[in-house]
């Protein structure tokens, strides 16, 4: 099995692919990649699985980057937005890589610092190359897999097939061994619920999946992935971050270094921390069962104030939940302040939410 395939539409597929045709997968295009979208049990059987127990989500379209040698820290400092001395080898950390220009959100990232030279930079599906130009490095991607590993229950299914991935902390960084191979791993995840993501190398990918799958846990397509990280509130590149969107406006001024005198893009957030950040990021909940919908405009007391970034069902809390960005002249919008979705020329009611909308541990 080896990575590389392209569909007749110019998408890729993963290693993984053939695995999860015999699921019974159905697909979808997502960042270049043909991706598992659900499998026969649905979207809300996943879900709920990933809440309730543990759900293994194939993520290797996700691009790796390999940064090493004795410049890589120095190197990614300069680029990055966040301040790679928070953390040490055997950590991981979120951050971004910004335009230089107006400080928006290029890609936001993971960087696992995996040993004292040794860093692989986790970029977006669509932006692996644009990472590259800025830190240099090797892009690895098609020489492994990564699937991640969600749920309450899910380490101590990893436990069984993989004890020191299953035991690595909350945003550590560890080598593991699986079938006399090296691998990765690493306490990371998309979804709100505690886990481990796994970069696997490709002679072992395929028995590694099946050895979770048969380890019981339910394997869990991009639909699940998005409505889980939605309920979390969690950002989507080229939904809440991307073109004029700086993390300032997404609430991510906690992922900004500022005790790093210089890295790509500081000066355009410090000109807007200094005049004021134009808009933010806010939750919503909706009345019913109707999904809110990205570009819906945002109404407050009859009056446009924003644009729906993401939205949908919340399978837990049973209605509509969204992202938006509003404008903040005048008075935030404070949670519990009431405002109105335009979809389509339907209004439905909502109001501003403290996010995340759904908090580790909760049951669906």
């Amino acid at each position: 099995m080896t990575d590389g395939d392209v569909t007749s539409d110019g998408l890729r597929q993963g290693p993984l692919h053939a695995e999860h045709r015999a699921l019974g997968a159905r697909f979808a295009p997502f960042g270049g990649w043909e991706m598992p979208l659900s499998y026969p049990a649905g979207t809300l059987f996943e879900h709920r699985a990933c809440r309730t127990g543990a759900a293994a989500f194939d993520v290797s379209h996700l691009g790796t980057v390999r940064v090493e040698g004795p410049g890589a820290h120095d190197r990614i400092q300069l680029a990055l937005s966040n301040d790679l001395d928070r953390i040490g080898p055997g950590r991981a950390q979120y951050t971004q890589l910004l335009d230089d220009e107006d400080g928006s959100v290029v890609d936001d990232l993971i960087v696992w610092w995996v040993d004292e030279t040794t860093f692989d930079v986790m970029p977006n599906a669509s932006n692996t190359a644009a990472v590259v130009e800025a830190l240099g490095g090797r892009d690895v991607t098609a020489e492994r897999a990564v699937v991640a590993v969600q749920g309450p229950h899910a380490r101590e299914l990893l436990a069984a097939i993989a004890p020191a991935a299953a035991a690595v902390p909350h945003f550590g960084v560890t080598r593991f061994s699986f079938q006399d191979h090296e691998a990765t791993a690493a306490g990371t995840g998309y979804t709100g619920e505690d886990g481990v993501e796994c970069a696997v190398p490709l002679p072992v990918a395929v028995p590694f999946w099946r050895a979770l799958v048969g380890a019981g846990m339910t394997p869990a397509g991009l639909a699940a992935r998005d409505t889980l990280r939605l309920e979390a509130a969690l950002p989507l590149h080229g939904h809440e971050l991307g073109p004029g969107i700086t993390p300032l406006q997404a609430g991510l001024g906690w992922s900004v270094g500022w005790d790093v005198p210089e890295f790509r893009g500081r000066a355009a957030l410090e000109r807007e921390r200094r005049h004021g950040v134009p808009r933010r990021l806010v939750g919503i909940s909706t009345d019913g069962r109707q999904p809110p919908r990205r570009g819906s405009t945002v109404l407050r007391d009859g009056k446009p104030v924003g644009e729906v970034t993401s939205g949908n069902f919340s399978p837990v809390l049973g209605h509509g939940i969204a992202l938006a960005l509003v404008d903040t002249d005048g008075a935030p919008l404070a949670p519990g302040t009431p405002v109105e979705l335009d979809l389509r020329g339907r209004r439905i009611a909502g109001l501003v939410s403290a996010t995340p909308f759904v908090r580790r541990g909760t049951r669906a």
